[in-house]
Order: structure tokens, then C-alpha cells, then sequence
């Protein structure tokens, strides 16, 4: 599968964080599995992951018995992806592949899941007939996203004023998949939509820490720290940033996310 010329910069963004992604998927494994309960995988079912990074949804999904293949348009996250699965004893199918335009055949898919991941995609409307295209009538689609309002979106603003001005016109915000009203827009008229809202606490022992594991796996955090002239500062206030949910005994950042359970037309 290619990738689209407009997505090859965040294909090396993204696929930047290799094998240390999983640690940050890690962090959110349980509304990963929010997501996974209220989806109700059956085994044999033919599942796709979309932006499946370094596979830790495929591999949850490949254990509860489904068929699975992982896309993602990071060629570093594909790579760790299958050496994990291997290591796990899970035979799963990954492809490097584009969320917006897969290639893959229409309809051969029961569900189609992606844990914050497809809404970072530049075209969402594309994305939307795609999950409209892969999914066949009655099958099911299972998403989690970020909303506008929670500390995820925080973060990336916090990391703005240390990005290059954005495209004009600047693409959609991801976080509005995290907005009902806008996924309702996405994909209403080939899915009928049910959502749930949930909490993930990131949990570490310190700001530092949790720089250190985003720093060396999260692609966005990576990519920025590496190209920007001011990355002194950048540390200084990602680590700020996180060392605000400071308890006694650590960080304990609440990340609040939206779980999107459709079912195809």
C-alpha cells in the first residue's frame, strides 16, 4: 500500500517513535480495552486496526481470537509491530498503508478499530468513507479520541508555540473527533452511533519520566524535539506541563476520551 504525498511527513513523524511507542500505548491500555469491551469482539471475526501504531489494540484484538490486520503509515511503528506480535506468539497481518485510501478490499471487514490514532489524519472526511468502504453492512466500528477540552489537547498546545506555523489553510484540528456533534457529521449517514465517555490516569513517577518515555517514543514529541532550535525549553515545559498533576507520590494526569462504537448500514 502507498502513502499518500500529502501524509509522507507524517508517516516519518509518526513512525519515528519505533518499538518505544508501545510504551506510550501502554499508558492507555485500559480505555484501549473500554473501547475493546463495548465493541464485543467475536473469535474468528475479521478485524482491521487503522493507525495501529506499534500494534497494541491488534494484539488485545488477536488475542480475544479475531483474524486481525494492523495498518499504519509509520514504516518504524509497522516494523516494532510485527516484532511484538511475533514475540507475543500472535499471527497478525501488518501493512504499512494509508488511513485515508488502504487499498485493501472493500467490505472485508466485520470491524474496524482505531485508539486514537485515524483522528489525527489530514482529510477526515476521507477517512470516514474509508471506515464507510472497509466495514461490511452490519459490521462494526470501534473508536476511541481525544477530545478539544482534555489535557491531550492541552499538551499539544503546549507544544505549539515550538512547531513551524502551520499550512494555510491549516487542516482540521484532530481533537474534534473527540466532539459527538462532529463524528455525527463524519459518519452518520453509513453508521448508526452510540458513544461513552471514559478517564485514563497517566501515571509515572515524575515530569522527567514521562519526557523521557514521549520524548523517545511518541512521533509528535519526538520529531519536535529533534528539529526545533529551543529544545532546552520545550523540555523545560513539557515537563512543566506534567509535573502540574503532581500528587505525593507522582504524576496523575487525568486524560478524559470519547469511545465511538458504530455499527454499519
Amino acid at each position: 500500500m502507498d502513502i499518500l504525498p500529502h501524509n509522507e511527513k507524517a508517516a516519518a513523524t509518526w513512525g519515528s517513535g519505533g518499538a518505544q511507542y508501545d510504551k506510550v500505548s501502554e499508558t492507555i491500555a485500559d480505555s484501549i480495552d473500554h473501547m475493546l469491551d463495548r465493541l464485543d469482539i467475536r473469535p474468528g471475526e475479521r478485524v482491521l486496526d487503522l493507525a495501529t501504531g506499534t500494534g497494541w489494540t491488534a494484539r488485545r484484538l488477536a488475542q480475544k481470537g479475531a483474524r486481525v490486520t494492523g495498518v499504519d503509515l509509520g514504516a518504524g511503528v509497522i516494523e516494532a509491530a510485527r516484532s511484538l506480535a511475533a514475540a507475543s506468539g500472535l499471527k497478525i497481518d501488518f501493512e504499512v498503508g494509508d488511513a485515508e485510501a488502504t487499498s485493501l478490499p472493500a467490505g472485508a471487514f466485520d470491524a474496524v478499530t482505531s485508539t486514537c490514532g485515524v483522528m489525527f489524519a489530514a482529510r477526515p472526511d476521507a477517512v470516514a468513507r474509508e471506515l464507510a468502504r472497509l466495514v461490511r453492512p452490519g459490521g462494526r466500528i470501534g473508536l476511541t479520541t481525544w477530545p478539544p477540552t482534555g489535557t491531550i489537547a492541552q499538551m499539544f498546545q503546549m507544544m505549539r508555540p515550538y512547531m513551524p506555523p502551520p499550512p494555510s489553510p491549516a487542516p482540521p484540528s484532530p481533537f474534534e473527533w473527540g466532539r459527538e456533534e462532529k463524528v455525527r457529521e463524519l459518519l452518520g449517514a453509513d453508521f448508526d452511533l452510540a458513544f461513552e465517555t471514559g478517564t485514563t490516569v497517566l501515571r509515572m513517577p515524575s515530569g522527567e519520566h514521562v519526557w523521557k518515555v514521549f520524548s523517545e517514543g511518541y512521533g509528535p514529541t519526538k520529531t519536535l524535539h529533534r528539529t526545533t532550535e529551543r529544545r532546552d525549553e520545550l523540555r523545560r515545559d513539557f515537563i512543566a506541563f506534567h509535573d502540574a498533576h503532581r500528587t505525593p507520590l507522582g504524576v496523575a494526569m487525568p486524560r478524559d476520551y470519547l469511545v465511538v462504537i458504530g455499527t454499519r448500514r
